[in-house]
Parts: structure tokens; sequence; C-alpha cells
């Protein structure tokens, strides 16, 4: 009983003297259990910059679209409005405008039967679907990568979960021990790992949720403002025959 109490001091004290804070596993850890820490740790970061960037930039977007909308419906000269912003639309919904109204005006004359009517409808239907498009690409730019790390991060944590254990194993293996001072670092390293992929999956799966649902409300406005002024220009069209 006595030697059993000598050896539970002992490792209590052996276990005591280990530092298991974040920079002593990172430290203690494999080159690749290491490797698996600094790539999820840069995911991690890239992700938070990429929320902060399209959570800003989709306020400003509403706002720009709003002040736009706002002119838009006001009852100003159409063509005094692209007079202004053709040179630099500000958004999206500006830019749709702008495409729009260029096409309209590249118009050589004026349609005068039902054909050419037709014909310079689609083509500016044709014009807004494209620049919609080509802004919803440019603003959904860098999402598909919090989704790669939403669905990924997990399975790397857990790569270097399973070589940290490993790296246990080996350990006890060498040293015939199976005590807690033994196991027990490798285990933490391995248990890092996956903790950083959670940190790093987690916000990036709820930020793609919330961020996709934004953006597809917004993708719907600009599809509904191209439709109502592709109306107005068809009646302008059919008001000329």
């Amino acid at each position: 009983m006595e030697n059993q109490a000598v050896d539970v001091m002992t490792l209590a004290g052996s276990t005591g003297a280990l530092d298991f804070g974040m920079l002593a596993l990172f430290e203690r850890a494999d080159l690749i259990v290491k490797s698996v820490i600094i790539l999820l740790l840069l995911a991690s970061i890239w992700c938070w910059a990429i929320i902060f960037e399209k959570w800003i930039a989709v306020r400003r977007l509403n706002k720009r679209s709003n002040a736009f909308e706002k002119i838009f419906w006001s009852g100003q000269s159409l063509d005094d409005l692209y007079d202004r912003i053709s040179a630099e639309p500000r958004d999206p919904m500006s830019a749709v405008f702008v495409a729009a109204m260029r096409e309209w005006r590249r118009s050589p004359s004026k349609p005068g039967i039902g054909g050419a009517t037709a014909s310079l409808a689609e083509r500016i239907d044709r014009v807004m679907h494209i620049t919609v498009q080509r802004e919803m690409d440019r603003v959904e730019r860098y999402m598909t990568f919090l989704a790669t790390t939403g669905s990924t991060a997990p399975f790397i944590g857990l790569f270097g979960t399973v070589w940290g254990i490993m790296n246990s194993f080996q350990s006890i293996a060498l040293s015939k021990n199976t005590s807690l001072a033994v196991v027990a670092p490798g285990i933490a390293e391995a248990l890092f790992a996956t903790a950083l992929g959670l940190l790093a999956a987690i916000p990036a799966v709820v930020a793609y949720n919330k961020l996709s649902r934004d953006l597809d409300r917004y993708a719907g406005r600009l599809d509904n403002f191209a439709g109502e002024f592709g109306a107005i220009l068809s009646r302008e069209m059919e008001d000329e025959k």
C-alpha cells in the first residue's frame, strides 16, 4: 500500500509539472500536428476577415441600393440619372440600370415594328441578366472559402488528432509505460487540433448560411428591379410605335 501511495504521488508530481497551455501544446507537438494547427489558425483568421468584409459589404450594398431606388422612383428623368451615374455606378443596382440604358441608347433608331421592339426588349433583358450575374459573382467572391472551411476544417483537425494519438501510442510502446505522464501530452495535442478544427468550422458555417441568405435576398432584389425596369422600357417602346 505504501509503494502504491508513492507511485501515485510520483505520477501526480510528473503530470503536474506538465504545461497544458496552448503555446506549450503547440511547442511540444509533432511537425505534422504543428502544420495542422498552423493551417487551421490561418484558415480561421482568413474566415473571420471574409466574414467582417462581407457583413460590411452587404450593409453598404443595401444602403446604396436604397438611395438609388429613392432617386429612381422620385420621377426624375431617366436620361438625366443615366448621364450622372453612367461613368461610375456605385452599386450593382446602378450597374444594372446603366447597362440597360446604354443598350437602349445604342439602338440606332426607335423601333417602329413589333419585331424590332421585341428584339430590343430581349437585348435589354439579356444585358440586365448578365449584369446581375456579373455583379453577384463579384459580391459573392470568397464565399466558397467559407463553405470549404466549414466542411473540411473538422476533418483536418481530426487528422491532427489521429496523428497525435498515434504518437502517444508510439511513446507508450517505446517507454513501455502506460502512465498518464506518458499519454497525456500526446492526447492533449491531439484534442487541441480537434478544437481548432471546430473553432475554424463553426463560425464559417454559421456565417456562410447567414451571408448566403442575405446575398440571395439581395440578388432577388436586383432581379425584381431588372424586371420592373424592363417593363418600364417596354412601355416606352410601345408608346413610340
